[in-house]
């Protein structure tokens, strides 16, 4: 099994209407699309080239009966699900879908943590290759958590997965973002932060996909039928950065590198 413990392996977006997303998806960020035949359930993948970086299905009945809205749900890698969602409870995380297989892929679970963010775990059952170097357009590369008590969730998480604080950046009025990862202040995963009062919503991940140039793919965003939430704006080091919603009602964010360049 690869060394996934702690990563940021897979992401599924969770949708009301997988047609109209996956046109939307592939005209704003380019993804291609590959149809999964080891499901019961009609299961999309979405793809680099011919590389996998996540899925895309319809939102299941029970979640909307319990008023899951459309949405994207980041994976991280653990080499134990059922020790690591034992974990969670104990540190008073919850259990939306227990420990389950997917035959000749891996094993999964469905969790939230104690301000109750929904996140994923999954344990390969092969080997899992993870991106390196810097992220290509097209890939999901940060990870952003939008909570309530920052300080609380970080030791959540790293005591699941062995995160380690970084940078902690101030945004003004006491607000702090700050900065995680693995294994050195370079290998930088996301950040978190306290929700100010006008941002609506539970707490919540936000996944980050690289596109060449923000400010001409969230024109393509209205252009299709999504709407630009936050942004485009700059951040330290020259970065560029949107927030936008698809037509559906899930929340995403784009990234391009400084000078919209892709990269």
């Amino acid at each position: 099994m690869s060394d996934v413990r702690g990563k940021f392996v897979w992401y599924d977006l969770m949708t009301t209407e997988p047609d109209a997303a996956i046109s939307f998806y592939q005209g704003v960020i380019g993804w291609g699309t590959q149809a999964w035949e080891g499901s019961e359930t009609p299961y999309t993948m979405l793809t680099v080239g011919e590389r996998p970086v996540g899925g895309l299905m319809e939102l299941p009945e029970e979640a909307r009966a319990g008023g899951a809205p459309p949405h994207w749900l980041p994976y991280v890698g653990t080499p134990d699900v059922e020790a690591t969602v034992a974990r969670a409870t104990e540190l008073g995380g919850s259990v939306y879908v227990p420990p389950t297989d997917i035959p000749d892929v891996g094993r999964f679970a469905v969790l939230a943590d104690p301000q109750g963010a929904v996140f994923a775990v999954f344990a390969p059952s092969g080997e899992h290759p993870t991106p390196e170097g810097p992220p290509q357009s097209g890939e999901i590369h940060w990870h952003e958590l939008a909570t309530t008590d920052y300080e609380a969730a970080f030791e959540f998480y790293a005591d699941l997965f062995g995160w380690e604080k970084s940078e902690a950046m101030d945004m003004g009025e006491g607000a702090i973002y700050q900065l995680y990862g693995l294994g050195g202040p370079e290998n930088h995963l996301g950040g978190m932060f306290n929700k100010p009062p006008e941002m609506p919503g539970p707490a919540a991940w936000l996944c980050y996909t690289t596109v060449d140039d923000v400010t001409p793919t969230s024109e393509r965003v209205k252009e299709l039928g999504g709407q630009v939430l936050h942004g485009p704006m700059e951040v330290p080091g020259g970065d560029m950065i949107v927030t936008c919603m698809d037509p559906q009602g899930a929340v995403f964010a784009l990234h391009s590198t400084g000078g919209g360049e892709g990269g």
